[in-house]
């Protein structure tokens, strides 16, 4: 014969727990026109959210019944309360909106304490209420965190994608849709900035770069591919600029800002002249850091860059060949001449005034200078391709 159990312990505020029960449903009607009174962007918001938000407030206090029933228990109040509604709706309403919201549904039962509770129970609902607002605030407070976690991981997912096709050359309007889904407003000024990613969490590096941007007012996408740290800037025209404002949490080596290009689409150009750089920086061990790809020219020409080569040949050699074989012949002869003006004026039998006056016509055309050790390099590199060029292209 089995043996007999105790009867369940009996509520000890059994009326007030009854009452409770059967004004739920008017309690979350009254919190509900309050919403509708009171909160403007309630009223403003389309039938379906408000009807969420509805449930949402029956939720919460039907959740304030059966946790008033047996406090002792551990409850997941986020589940039972925020669960009636879609995860979108998140995003549909604020955080403050949705504080906003909890507060005049607590305030609502909180003025209905009175009413509500059997005679002599006022205090001890009210103490209820107090307790469980408090544990609604941080059930609040932990769906717009996770929300907030889901959101950071899949915009640092779609971020990813974008620096990766830029990087790749697969930039398209998709990647520009993405950009734009994570606040990128296509300014018009773009600029690549590569180096090394420091050792160590790369969320923390990319919330850096973040935190720089922001003090240079600059736009950024950006992300730590294999071990690189990739930026792509938006908002300067200078791109060394740029790189110097946001070089700080890049770790020890090279910096390489790619040219300023228009658009996003563009900005494959800009990566690919930085990637070049950074990989023809060891041939020039003093660079400056940050340093422009531009300026590694010659490093990147030798190292085997076809960008690289076309650009000297196409803006330096062609700019010179156009302006009178005189240029030519002058800086190839003060080259030679170790950079002498007296050297160079013996050999082509003209005053050092007219080869000082050529000279600066150079720099003019070609904006590299024949007096400065660095422009010379890159002048005389000019010269070798262009001279290249024009003796493949001979029948």
């Amino acid at each position: 014969m089995p043996e007999a159990t105790d009867p369940p312990p009996q509520h000890p505020h059994l009326a007030t727990l009854r009452r409770l029960e059967q004004s739920s449903g008017k309690l979350a009607a009254a919190a509900i026109a309050r919403m509708d009174e009171q909160l403007p962007w309630y009223r403003a918001m389309p039938p379906e959210n408000r009807s969420w938000i509805g449930l949402v407030a029956q939720a919460g206090i039907a959740a304030f019944t059966e946790w008033f029933r047996h406090p002792e228990t551990p409850q997941a109040i986020s589940t039972d309360v925020f669960g009636t509604a879609p995860r979108e709706l998140t995003r549909a309403i604020t955080l403050r909106q949705t504080v906003e919201m909890v507060r005049t549904t607590i305030e609502v039962v909180e003025a209905a304490i009175d009413e509500v509770a059997a005679p002599g129970d006022e205090a001890v609902l009210r103490e209820a209420l107090l307790v469980y607002a408090r544990e609604i605030a941080f059930a609040t407070a932990q769906v717009y965190a996770q929300a907030a976690e889901a959101r950071g991981a899949w915009d640092a997912r779609l971020e990813s994608l974008v620096v990766n096709a830029v990087l790749s050359g697969e930039a398209d309007e998709g990647a520009v849709s993405r950009a734009a889904a994570l606040g990128w407003n296509s300014p018009e000024h773009v600029a690549v900035v590569l180096g090394t990613a420091p050792d160590g969490d790369n969320e923390l590096t990319v919330e850096a770069i973040r935190r720089a941007s922001r003090h240079a007012k600059l736009q950024v996408l950006t992300g730590v591919l294999g071990s690189r740290l990739v930026v792509i800037a938006g908002g300067s025209n200078d791109p060394l600029k740029a790189a110097k404002s946001l070089i700080g949490p890049f770790a020890a080596g090279p910096v390489v800002a790619g040219p300023v290009v228009g658009d996003l689409l563009a900005a494959t150009r800009s990566a690919q002249a930085a990637m070049a750089g950074l990989k023809a920086c060891a041939a020039w061990p003093d660079a400056p850091r940050p340093v422009l790809a531009d300026d590694l020219l010659p490093e990147r020409a030798m190292a085997g860059d076809p960008a690289a080569r076309e650009l000297l040949v196409e803006e330096i050699y062609r700019p010179l060949e156009e302006a009178g074989s005189a240029l030519l012949e002058t800086l190839s002869v003060y080259l030679e001449q170790a950079s002498s003006l007296e050297g160079a004026a013996r050999m082509l039998f003209v005053h050092p005034n007219t080869v000082r006056y050529r000279l600066r016509r150079v720099t003019d055309v070609t904006g590299w200078s024949p007096s400065d050790v660095r422009s010379a390099f890159t002048l005389r590199i000019a010269l070798i391709l262009g001279r290249l060029a024009d003796f493949s292209g001979q029948p």
